[in-house]
């Protein structure tokens, strides 16, 4: 669904919104179209860089004047940092040349907190045992106790 509003000389601007009515904001419409962006010229570039192989932009987000904007990848070895810093100029070229901006985003590489979180989210999952994934032994502790399945009863019969 699309609204229409006038600007300051009187000309016509569409805005776009979501099923629920809202607007999409301006700055995540642009962080995504620079995700696609960052992400296209770094596949080229990993072809000439081996430091840039299996990089993943998840996400970017820029300012709100869209003077820098922050460029999240699931993983960032140093060895990677170093060559995104060495190669960020021609990233941001990229960006002017693909994107109608009044300013091109001064880029900043960091790793994704969210995939950071993620993994220890996993992990306390993964510390969390159920009685099925007891070791057998356990297992076979109980069930000589008389603590076992229902098949432990029906043998006493």
């Amino acid at each position: 669904m699309a609204r229409e509003a006038r600007g300051k000389r009187g000309d016509r601007i569409r805005e776009s919104s979501s099923a629920s009515g809202r607007t999409y904001p301006r700055t995540a419409r642009v962080g995504a179209l620079l995700r696609e962006v960052v992400a296209d010229e770094l596949e080229r570039v990993s072809d000439e860089d081996d430091r840039l192989g299996l990089l993943t932009v998840t996400a970017v987000e820029p300012d709100p004047d869209f003077r820098h904007a922050t460029v999240l990848l699931a993983s960032i070895s140093e060895e990677a940092a170093e060559g995104l810093e060495h190669h960020r100029v021609r990233l941001q070229n990229a960006i002017a040349r693909e994107v109608r901006l009044k300013r091109t985003p001064l880029l900043r590489f960091v790793p994704d907190p969210a995939i950071e979180a993620g993994l220890k989210v996993e992990a306390a999952l993964l510390r969390i045992q159920r009685p099925e994934d007891q070791p057998h032994e356990a297992r076979d502790t109980d069930s000589a106790a008389g603590l076992g399945h229902a098949g432990g009863e029906a043998q006493g019969r």
